[in-house]
């Protein structure tokens, strides 16, 4: 099998493995480790500097699982529109294998087996140090890069995770990758965020989309956060729950121009 390497490992993380948990111990400092029944989240992806301890507060609360399906963004534009990865990834803490099962239950789909549109994204590879760190090497993931991300496309994706998830047997944990508004003063930012938000955690995914065209909002990830949504929905999630809000400029001190970061469970 192909070995992903890292590619923003020593850029969004540290590269040398002692560093990197002391990174993550860090990212966690004065949280309760309690895991509750999440079978969705939404969780940063910025430098851990900057979004460490907001994607902490998910990583907080997740379960064990047999494996974690991450939804990223595509920022490269390599690749195809939603692609999954079946090669091994490796990181510093070292390497996860990719659930096969579930991977090649897309083939024939909307959902191509391909490693370009991964092999220089950083939105899936940043959330993989944190389940390390909580679960040392004891599961797999599904890695799911989305360069289309339009409602009809993301729908479509996250129904048909949720029937494979089901008919595996598998206890699964969908995480979307997504930083929210890009590059606008912390209180605009907080207003846009917080309409996004609000959508989400109503499970109102039409009316997500319409905000985001209304407010003309920067966030990256919304195809990840629909597709999570919808499969989390139909596996039995309920109840949305914003655990942190935050932004850069909380770490930097430049409130001009701040990227918004939310952790956010599904149960």
């Amino acid at each position: 099998m192909e070995m992903r390497q890292p590619a923003v490992a020593g850029q969004f993380y540290p590269l040398r493995c002692e560093n990197l948990e002391n990174e993550l111990k860090r990212c966690f400092e004065g949280l309760e480790i309690r895991e509750q029944e999440v079978l969705g989240a939404v969780c940063p992806h910025a430098g851990y500097m900057y979004s460490g301890k907001v994607a902490a507060h998910v990583y907080a609360t997740l379960p064990e699982a047999d494996t974690y399906v991450i939804f990223g963004p595509n920022h490269t534009g390599y690749g195809s529109p939603v692609s999954v990865s079946r090669e091994t990834w490796k990181t510093p803490l070292g390497n996860i294998d990719v659930d096969l099962e579930l991977a090649d239950g897309f083939l024939g789909s909307i959902v191509d087996a391909d490693e370009l549109g991964h092999k220089y994204e950083h939105s899936i590879e940043v959330q993989l140090p944190f389940l390390q760190y909580r679960f040392e090497l004891d599961f797999k993931i599904l890695p799911i890069c989305m360069g289309m991300q339009d409602e009809e496309t993301a729908v479509e994706v996250g129904n048909l995770l949720a029937d494979l998830i089901s008919e595996s047997g598998k206890r699964a944990v969908i995480i979307a990758s997504s930083d929210f508004t890009h590059y606008e003063t912390a209180e605009r930012a907080r207003e846009i965020d917080s309409e996004v938000i609000d959508s989400i955690l109503n499970f109102d995914i039409s009316g997500m989309y319409d905000r985001l065209y209304r407010r003309n909002a920067s966030v990256c990830g919304y195809g990840p956060i629909t597709a999570m949504l919808t499969a989390s929905k139909k596996l039995g999630g309920s109840r949305a729950t914003l655990l942190k809000y935050a932004n850069s400029g909380d770490v930097s001190g430049d409130k001009d121009a701040v990227v918004g970061y939310a952790a956010i469970i599904v149960e």
